[in-house]
């Protein structure tokens, strides 16, 4: 059963060694997640899972243990899901989980388990809300942190340029996880999404699978568009 959620932003640039002089411009965001995270900690979960945006190599589960880093941003910081418990890393970690697992590192995750989950940005609606079903029942209590940004057309400086539909979906976005609202997240147009390059839609709606019935109860303590995308923190509990 869902009993906690942490939502969060996943630009590398969240991570200040890879922002470099521009660190500052995301503090508020960090301090937020950090804020967000300390939610989990407070449910008592027996398993965490770190669901985020991935391409077709970072796709599906990833275990405790995982390593990746931020050499593709010329940082060599290398981070680690989790704790290192003896296991094989596998495969690396998309960038969205090696953010969500710089995280952790920062506020000194030990409070149960981790595993992660790369999630497709074309992933249909329907499937997400059935991975979410599936995570659900994964433990008895079970914590999500959810990595992924709104859309990426808020500004003409934007990396999908000025899309006049950014504003009210990202805005819609924000209600649905400031409310905890697993039927406004679902509800989300997954075409419009893909149009504008929201990468956080998807795993979004894992949550509201997960959440289905969980009766949380959600606060938005950030939101904003630096660089013209749509960045939320949200805590579910």
């Amino acid at each position: 059963m869902l009993v906690a959620a942490a939502v969060c932003p996943c630009p590398p640039l969240l991570v200040p060694d890879v922002a470099a002089g521009a660190a500052p411009e995301l503090d508020a965001a960090r301090t937020a997640c950090i804020d967000a995270l300390g939610v989990l900690a407070a449910s008592r979960p027996d398993l965490l899972v770190v669901i985020g945006p991935a391409e077709p190599a970072g796709r599906g589960v990833h275990p405790e243990g995982a390593t990746g880093s931020f050499r593709e941003f010329g940082v060599g910081l290398e981070v680690r899901l989790g704790q290192d418990r003896g296991t094989p890393a596998g495969r690396p970690l998309p960038p969205s989980l090696a953010v969500g697992a710089w995280l952790l590192a920062r506020t000194g995750w030990a409070d149960a388990p981790v595993e992660g989950l790369g999630v497709g940005e074309p992933l249909e609606t329907a499937r997400c809300v059935e991975t979410g079903r599936e995570l659900a029942r994964r433990a008895d209590r079970v914590a999500l942190l959810v990595m992924g940004d709104g859309s990426a057309c808020r500004t003409v400086k934007a990396p999908g340029y000025l899309d006049e539909r950014a504003a009210d979906f990202d805005a819609a976005a924000a209600r649905a996880l400031g409310a905890a609202d697993p039927e406004a997240l679902a509800a989300l147009d997954e075409a419009l999404a893909y149009e504008l390059k929201a990468a956080g839609r998807a795993p979004w709606q894992v949550l509201a699978g997960a959440a289905e019935g969980a009766g949380q109860a959600g606060r938005l303590l950030y939101e904003d568009a630096p660089y013209g995308v749509g960045y939320m923190v949200a805590a579910w509990s």
